[in-house]
Protein backbone atom coordinates (compact mmCIF):
# COMPACT_ATOMS: atom_id res chain seq x y z
CA UNK A 1 0.00 0.00 0.00
CA UNK A 2 3.11 2.29 1.02
CA UNK A 3 4.67 1.28 -2.43
CA UNK A 4 1.41 2.42 -4.41
CA UNK A 5 0.61 5.74 -1.93
CA UNK A 6 4.17 7.03 -3.19
CA UNK A 7 3.91 6.39 -7.07
CA UNK A 8 0.77 7.62 -7.08
CA UNK A 9 2.35 10.51 -5.25
CA UNK A 10 5.48 10.68 -7.42
CA UNK A 11 2.83 10.44 -10.85
CA UNK A 12 1.18 13.81 -9.44
CA UNK A 13 4.36 15.24 -9.02
CA UNK A 14 5.47 14.68 -12.69
CA UNK A 15 1.71 15.95 -14.00
CA UNK A 16 1.96 19.34 -12.10
CA UNK A 17 5.58 19.60 -13.22
CA UNK A 18 4.53 18.68 -17.05
CA UNK A 19 2.02 21.61 -16.58
CA UNK A 20 4.26 24.02 -15.31
CA UNK A 21 6.57 23.58 -18.26
CA UNK A 22 4.11 23.24 -20.93
CA UNK A 23 3.03 26.46 -19.68
CA UNK A 24 6.36 27.90 -19.49
CA UNK A 25 7.21 26.64 -22.75
CA UNK A 26 4.07 28.82 -24.23
CA UNK A 27 4.88 32.21 -25.52
CA UNK A 28 2.30 34.81 -27.33
CA UNK A 29 2.72 38.07 -28.98
CA UNK A 30 0.86 41.21 -28.48
CA UNK A 31 1.11 43.82 -31.18
CA UNK A 32 -0.44 47.01 -30.92
CA UNK A 33 -0.58 50.03 -33.41
CA UNK A 34 0.22 52.89 -31.47
CA UNK A 35 2.55 51.41 -28.83
CA UNK A 36 3.51 55.22 -27.11
CA UNK A 37 -0.94 55.76 -25.89
CA UNK A 38 -1.81 54.54 -22.98
CA UNK A 39 -4.33 52.55 -23.90
CA UNK A 40 -2.36 50.26 -25.25
CA UNK A 41 0.20 50.54 -22.60
CA UNK A 42 -2.74 49.50 -20.32
CA UNK A 43 -3.63 46.47 -22.65
CA UNK A 44 -0.29 45.59 -22.48
CA UNK A 45 0.20 45.57 -18.62
CA UNK A 46 -2.75 43.59 -18.36
CA UNK A 47 -2.06 40.86 -20.76
CA UNK A 48 1.28 40.65 -18.61
CA UNK A 49 -0.66 39.97 -15.35
CA UNK A 50 -2.62 37.34 -17.01
CA UNK A 51 1.02 36.01 -18.49
CA UNK A 52 2.25 36.40 -14.73
CA UNK A 53 -1.16 34.29 -13.44
CA UNK A 54 -0.74 31.70 -16.46
CA UNK A 55 3.20 31.44 -16.24
CA UNK A 56 3.87 32.09 -20.08
CA UNK A 57 5.86 34.49 -21.95
CA UNK A 58 4.22 37.66 -23.33
CA UNK A 59 6.13 39.58 -25.84
CA UNK A 60 4.95 42.97 -26.40
CA UNK A 61 5.97 44.60 -29.67
CA UNK A 62 4.59 47.46 -31.33
CA UNK A 63 4.21 47.78 -35.08
CA UNK A 64 2.97 51.74 -36.66
CA UNK A 65 2.28 50.28 -40.22
CA UNK A 66 1.96 46.79 -42.71
CA UNK A 67 5.96 46.55 -42.62
CA UNK A 68 6.33 46.46 -39.36
CA UNK A 69 3.17 44.30 -38.75
CA UNK A 70 4.76 41.33 -41.12
CA UNK A 71 8.17 41.66 -39.41
CA UNK A 72 6.57 41.44 -36.39
CA UNK A 73 5.11 38.20 -37.17
CA UNK A 74 8.21 37.02 -38.70
CA UNK A 75 10.15 37.59 -35.22
CA UNK A 76 7.53 35.85 -33.33
CA UNK A 77 7.42 32.73 -35.54
CA UNK A 78 11.59 32.88 -35.48
CA UNK A 79 11.15 33.21 -31.31
CA UNK A 80 8.77 30.05 -30.97
CA UNK A 81 5.74 31.55 -30.19
CA UNK A 82 2.43 29.65 -31.03
CA UNK A 83 0.23 32.93 -31.38
CA UNK A 84 -0.44 36.89 -31.09
CA UNK A 85 -2.59 38.85 -30.20
CA UNK A 86 -3.11 42.42 -32.74
CA UNK A 87 -4.49 45.48 -33.10
CA UNK A 88 -3.39 46.51 -36.36
CA UNK A 89 -2.49 49.94 -37.92
CA UNK A 90 -4.79 49.31 -41.21
CA UNK A 91 -7.72 46.43 -41.41
CA UNK A 92 -7.16 46.41 -44.93
CA UNK A 93 -4.25 44.16 -43.63
CA UNK A 94 -6.45 41.58 -42.43
CA UNK A 95 -5.32 38.90 -45.86
CA UNK A 96 -1.99 39.70 -45.51
CA UNK A 97 -1.68 39.08 -41.40
CA UNK A 98 -3.37 35.86 -41.63
CA UNK A 99 -1.51 34.30 -44.56
CA UNK A 100 1.79 35.27 -42.61
CA UNK A 101 0.36 34.09 -39.13
CA UNK A 102 -0.28 30.94 -41.27
CA UNK A 103 3.64 30.66 -42.88
CA UNK A 104 4.68 31.09 -39.22
CA UNK A 105 2.45 28.56 -37.47
CA UNK A 106 0.74 30.87 -35.14
CA UNK A 107 -2.62 31.44 -34.04
CA UNK A 108 -3.98 34.75 -34.59
CA UNK A 109 -6.66 37.11 -32.47
CA UNK A 110 -7.24 40.40 -32.91
CA UNK A 111 -8.50 43.11 -30.37
CA UNK A 112 -10.16 46.62 -30.62
CA UNK A 113 -9.86 47.01 -34.72
CA UNK A 114 -11.20 43.85 -36.37
CA UNK A 115 -9.36 42.56 -39.55
CA UNK A 116 -11.36 42.82 -42.99
CA UNK A 117 -11.00 41.26 -46.20
CA UNK A 118 -9.97 42.90 -49.82
CA UNK A 119 -14.01 43.55 -50.10
CA UNK A 120 -13.77 45.29 -47.14
CA UNK A 121 -15.71 42.44 -44.93
CA UNK A 122 -14.70 41.58 -41.61
CA UNK A 123 -12.51 38.11 -41.02
CA UNK A 124 -15.26 36.09 -39.20
CA UNK A 125 -12.78 33.03 -38.87
CA UNK A 126 -10.15 35.22 -36.61
CA UNK A 127 -11.56 35.53 -33.44
CA UNK A 128 -11.95 39.15 -32.25
CA UNK A 129 -12.57 41.08 -29.13
CA UNK A 130 -13.95 45.03 -29.63
CA UNK A 131 -15.97 47.33 -28.61
CA UNK A 132 -19.41 48.02 -29.74
CA UNK A 133 -18.55 51.34 -31.13
CA UNK A 134 -22.23 51.61 -32.53
CA UNK A 135 -23.64 51.07 -28.48
CA UNK A 136 -20.47 53.42 -27.44
CA UNK A 137 -21.55 56.01 -29.61
CA UNK A 138 -24.67 56.18 -28.24
CA UNK A 139 -23.60 56.48 -25.06
CA UNK A 140 -21.87 59.41 -26.07
CA UNK A 141 -25.15 60.74 -28.03
CA UNK A 142 -27.28 60.25 -25.32
CA UNK A 143 -24.84 61.70 -22.63
CA UNK A 144 -24.86 64.99 -24.94
CA UNK A 145 -28.74 64.77 -25.23
CA UNK A 146 -29.23 64.88 -21.26
CA UNK A 147 -26.61 67.56 -20.48
CA UNK A 148 -28.22 69.97 -22.99
CA UNK A 149 -31.39 69.51 -21.53
CA UNK A 150 -30.24 69.72 -17.70
CA UNK A 151 -28.44 73.44 -19.11
CA UNK A 152 -31.79 73.93 -20.53
CA UNK A 153 -30.51 74.44 -24.46
CA UNK A 154 -33.08 74.87 -27.43
CA UNK A 155 -31.90 71.59 -29.26
CA UNK A 156 -32.89 72.80 -32.54
CA UNK A 157 -30.01 75.91 -32.63
CA UNK A 158 -26.91 73.73 -30.99
CA UNK A 159 -24.23 73.32 -33.43
CA UNK A 160 -22.57 69.66 -33.43
CA UNK A 161 -18.67 69.69 -34.93
CA UNK A 162 -18.66 65.60 -35.63
CA UNK A 163 -14.59 65.24 -35.75
CA UNK A 164 -14.41 62.12 -38.21
CA UNK A 165 -11.77 59.71 -39.17
CA UNK A 166 -13.88 57.89 -42.02
CA UNK A 167 -10.31 55.86 -42.81
CA UNK A 168 -11.67 53.57 -39.44
CA UNK A 169 -14.76 52.04 -39.77
CA UNK A 170 -14.69 51.71 -35.84
CA UNK A 171 -14.33 55.76 -35.95
CA UNK A 172 -17.33 55.43 -38.74
CA UNK A 173 -19.30 53.73 -36.19
CA UNK A 174 -19.27 55.57 -33.54
CA UNK A 175 -19.92 59.08 -34.42
CA UNK A 176 -22.41 58.02 -36.78
CA UNK A 177 -24.19 56.05 -33.11
CA UNK A 178 -23.46 59.51 -31.23
CA UNK A 179 -24.76 61.52 -33.84
CA UNK A 180 -27.72 58.90 -34.76
CA UNK A 181 -29.13 60.06 -30.86
CA UNK A 182 -28.67 63.54 -31.11
CA UNK A 183 -30.55 63.61 -34.32
CA UNK A 184 -33.61 61.72 -32.16
CA UNK A 185 -33.09 63.65 -29.33
CA UNK A 186 -34.43 66.61 -31.75
CA UNK A 187 -31.10 67.92 -33.04
CA UNK A 188 -31.27 68.89 -37.13
CA UNK A 189 -29.48 66.85 -39.28
CA UNK A 190 -28.54 70.58 -40.77
CA UNK A 191 -26.72 71.56 -37.74
CA UNK A 192 -24.12 68.64 -38.08
CA UNK A 193 -21.34 69.52 -39.40
CA UNK A 194 -18.67 67.32 -40.73
CA UNK A 195 -14.92 67.82 -39.21
CA UNK A 196 -13.01 65.31 -40.95
CA UNK A 197 -9.51 65.13 -39.49
CA UNK A 198 -6.02 63.68 -41.12
CA UNK A 199 -4.70 61.75 -38.02
CA UNK A 200 -7.16 60.76 -34.79
CA UNK A 201 -4.81 63.04 -32.47
CA UNK A 202 -5.75 66.32 -30.92
CA UNK A 203 -3.77 69.05 -33.09
CA UNK A 204 -5.73 67.21 -36.24
CA UNK A 205 -8.91 67.29 -34.09
CA UNK A 206 -8.54 71.02 -33.34
CA UNK A 207 -7.83 72.10 -36.80
CA UNK A 208 -10.88 70.71 -38.29
CA UNK A 209 -12.71 71.31 -35.75
CA UNK A 210 -11.43 75.24 -35.56
CA UNK A 211 -12.40 75.15 -40.16
CA UNK A 212 -16.45 74.54 -38.70
CA UNK A 213 -16.13 77.13 -35.86
CA UNK A 214 -14.61 80.20 -38.36
CA UNK A 215 -17.93 78.95 -40.77
CA UNK A 216 -20.61 79.22 -38.50
CA UNK A 217 -19.91 82.58 -36.19
CA UNK A 218 -23.69 82.72 -35.68
CA UNK A 219 -23.72 79.04 -33.10
CA UNK A 220 -23.86 80.04 -30.05
CA UNK A 221 -23.93 76.78 -28.13
CA UNK A 222 -21.72 73.62 -29.15
CA UNK A 223 -21.18 69.76 -28.90
CA UNK A 224 -18.48 67.72 -29.89
CA UNK A 225 -17.95 64.36 -30.62
CA UNK A 226 -15.12 61.70 -32.54
CA UNK A 227 -13.30 58.96 -32.17
CA UNK A 228 -11.91 58.85 -29.31
CA UNK A 229 -10.81 61.37 -26.24
CA UNK A 230 -8.04 63.04 -28.21
CA UNK A 231 -10.49 64.02 -31.70
CA UNK A 232 -13.32 65.82 -28.60
CA UNK A 233 -10.52 67.58 -26.72
CA UNK A 234 -9.33 69.00 -30.04
CA UNK A 235 -12.92 70.28 -30.77
CA UNK A 236 -12.32 71.84 -27.26
CA UNK A 237 -9.29 73.46 -27.47
CA UNK A 238 -10.70 74.91 -30.84
CA UNK A 239 -13.43 76.70 -29.39
CA UNK A 240 -11.21 78.08 -26.40
CA UNK A 241 -9.61 79.60 -29.75
CA UNK A 242 -12.15 81.28 -30.73
CA UNK A 243 -13.67 82.28 -27.66
CA UNK A 244 -16.73 80.29 -26.77
CA UNK A 245 -17.04 80.02 -23.61
CA UNK A 246 -16.70 76.54 -21.51
CA UNK A 247 -20.26 77.30 -20.05
CA UNK A 248 -21.83 76.77 -24.15
CA UNK A 249 -19.64 73.77 -24.92
CA UNK A 250 -20.14 69.86 -24.25
CA UNK A 251 -17.80 67.56 -25.52
CA UNK A 252 -18.30 63.93 -24.96
CA UNK A 253 -15.09 61.59 -25.64
CA UNK A 254 -14.38 57.91 -26.06
CA UNK A 255 -11.78 55.97 -24.14
CA UNK A 256 -10.95 57.37 -20.97
CA UNK A 257 -7.33 58.17 -21.63
CA UNK A 258 -5.16 60.46 -19.29
CA UNK A 259 -5.67 63.55 -21.88
CA UNK A 260 -9.39 63.17 -20.61
CA UNK A 261 -8.38 62.43 -16.73
CA UNK A 262 -6.13 65.51 -16.74
CA UNK A 263 -8.90 67.75 -18.38
CA UNK A 264 -11.42 66.49 -15.23
CA UNK A 265 -8.40 67.45 -12.82
CA UNK A 266 -8.27 71.21 -13.56
CA UNK A 267 -8.96 73.41 -11.10
CA UNK A 268 -12.03 74.71 -13.70
CA UNK A 269 -14.37 73.44 -15.65
CA UNK A 270 -13.55 73.13 -19.42
CA UNK A 271 -16.00 71.90 -22.21
CA UNK A 272 -15.38 68.76 -22.20
CA UNK A 273 -17.97 67.18 -19.98
CA UNK A 274 -17.00 63.78 -20.03
CA UNK A 275 -15.55 60.53 -21.64
CA UNK A 276 -16.92 56.68 -22.50
CA UNK A 277 -14.32 55.15 -20.32
CA UNK A 278 -13.49 51.29 -22.26
CA UNK A 279 -12.13 48.86 -20.15
CA UNK A 280 -8.18 48.19 -21.05
CA UNK A 281 -8.23 45.44 -18.39
CA UNK A 282 -10.92 43.09 -20.43
CA UNK A 283 -8.85 43.67 -23.97
CA UNK A 284 -5.15 43.03 -22.68
CA UNK A 285 -6.16 40.03 -20.11
CA UNK A 286 -9.28 38.66 -21.37
CA UNK A 287 -7.49 38.20 -25.09
CA UNK A 288 -4.40 37.13 -23.26
CA UNK A 289 -6.26 34.43 -21.12
CA UNK A 290 -7.87 33.19 -24.49
CA UNK A 291 -5.39 32.95 -26.56
CA UNK A 292 -3.08 31.02 -23.81
CA UNK A 293 -6.05 28.30 -23.51
CA UNK A 294 -6.13 28.21 -26.88
CA UNK A 295 -2.54 27.33 -27.27
CA UNK A 296 -2.49 25.14 -24.12
CA UNK A 297 -5.77 23.43 -24.02
CA UNK A 298 -7.12 23.42 -27.12
CA UNK A 299 -10.10 25.59 -26.67
CA UNK A 300 -10.64 28.26 -29.36
CA UNK A 301 -12.13 31.38 -28.37
CA UNK A 302 -15.51 32.84 -29.03
CA UNK A 303 -15.27 34.32 -32.88
CA UNK A 304 -16.51 37.80 -31.67
CA UNK A 305 -16.83 39.42 -28.03
CA UNK A 306 -18.10 43.00 -28.16
CA UNK A 307 -17.02 45.24 -25.09
CA UNK A 308 -18.65 48.08 -23.84
CA UNK A 309 -17.93 51.65 -21.99
CA UNK A 310 -19.23 53.27 -19.25
CA UNK A 311 -19.83 57.21 -19.22
CA UNK A 312 -17.74 58.94 -16.53
CA UNK A 313 -17.48 62.94 -15.94
CA UNK A 314 -15.62 65.49 -13.72
CA UNK A 315 -17.43 64.58 -10.29
CA UNK A 316 -17.19 60.53 -10.65
CA UNK A 317 -14.20 59.51 -13.18
CA UNK A 318 -12.42 57.57 -9.93
CA UNK A 319 -15.52 55.65 -9.22
CA UNK A 320 -16.23 54.66 -12.52
CA UNK A 321 -12.37 53.59 -13.18
CA UNK A 322 -12.13 51.25 -10.02
CA UNK A 323 -15.84 49.65 -11.19
CA UNK A 324 -13.46 48.80 -14.48
CA UNK A 325 -10.94 47.73 -13.07
CA UNK A 326 -8.53 50.49 -14.16
CA UNK A 327 -7.86 51.73 -10.32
Amino acid sequence: MKFWKQTLLAGATLMIAVGAASAADVKIGFVVKQPEEPWFQDEWKFAQQAAKEKGFTLVEIGAEDGEKVQAAIDNLGAQGAQGFIICTPDVKLGPGIVAKAAANDLKVMTVDDRLVDNAGQPLEDVPHMGISATKIGETVGQAIADEIKARGWDISKVGAIKVSYDQLPTAVDRVAGATSVLEKSGLPAANIFNAPQAKTDTEAALNAATTVLNAHPEVQHWVAVGLNDEAVLGAVRATESVGIPTSNVIGVGIGGADSAINEFKKPSETGFFGTVIISPKRHGYETAVNMYDWIADGKEPEKLILTSGQLATRGDYQSVRKDLGIE
